[in-house]
């Protein structure tokens, strides 16, 4: 059995190739194998009752996998946390919190979509707090599809045009952040996505050593995964068509 994570997909129509490229890299998996998706699987969502070309494909081929036997975990991203019971009901998938603990390799794992963790982007904590808020997501999911859609636009617009203005460093985790949250779990090692920055981290607290796994964000010709098969873990980027 294979445990696979991903994140940051930004699934969207505009954008076909990296949906058959996730199409591709499902028909890898195996019955038993486990499939973490940790966020940002769509580029935006606007709740279950939002259906389209993209949302049906996706949805047939997540059915698909869990009717064949694997397993599948979905996390909430900062686009896509609307996600909810329906969509799971639908896929077979298993709705996780943000955090969670599962055990790897006989250790905690704490998987995160990683957001949370930025937290000298103090405008975007302040957005986060709004929007995960279960009064505000009900208010807003009781709205029309098109006034919804209208909400999203504005959003992302104000988000892209604020990004430009920020510095690399405000959008990337605070260690500080990183180091509580894991002793709050009493971890030592971390796997996230969200900040488009793939790589290994390994340092040492209060005498301990830690490590932060942190998953890359999609392309229309390449994606990122963790694999964890037979005990051995890898952070690794592949191109889809040699999947």
């Amino acid at each position: 059995m294979t445990s696979y994570f991903i994140s940051d997909l930004h699934l969207e129509s505009a954008k076909p190739a990296m949906t058959a490229g996730f199409l591709a890299f499902l028909k890898q998996l195996k019955p038993a194998d486990r499939l973490y998706i940790l966020g940002d699987f769509f580029e935006v969502w606007m709740g279950d009752d939002y259906q389209d070309a993209l949302t049906e494909t996706v949805i047939t081929a997540l059915r698909q996998l869990t009717e064949q036997g694997s397993q599948l975990f979905l996390m909430h991203g900062n686009r896509d946390f609307l996600i909810g019971d329906a969509f799971c009901q639908q896929t077979g998938a298993e709705l996780l919190p943000d955090p969670c603990v599962i055990e790897l390799q006989g250790v905690p794992v704490l998987l995160m979509h990683g957001d949370s963790l930025c937290t000298r982007d103090t405008e975007y904590m302040k957005l986060r707090q709004m929007l995960r808020n279960p009064q505000w997501q009900q208010q807003f999911l009781s709205q029309s599809l098109e006034q919804r859609i209208a909400f999203a636009r504005q959003v992302r617009s104000e988000s892209q045009s604020d990004q430009q203005m920020k510095s690399d460093d405000i959008m990337d985790v605070t260690a500080q952040e990183v180091d509580q949250v894991m002793s709050e779990h009493q971890v030592s090692w971390l796997i996230h996505g969200h900040t488009h920055r793939p790589q290994i981290h390994y340092w040492e607290h209060q005498g301990q050593p830690r490590e932060r796994w942190v998953l890359g964000d999609w392309d229309e010709q390449h994606g990122w995964s963790i694999d964890d098969a037979s005990g051995q873990c890898e952070l690794r980027r592949f191109a889809f068509d040699s999947l």
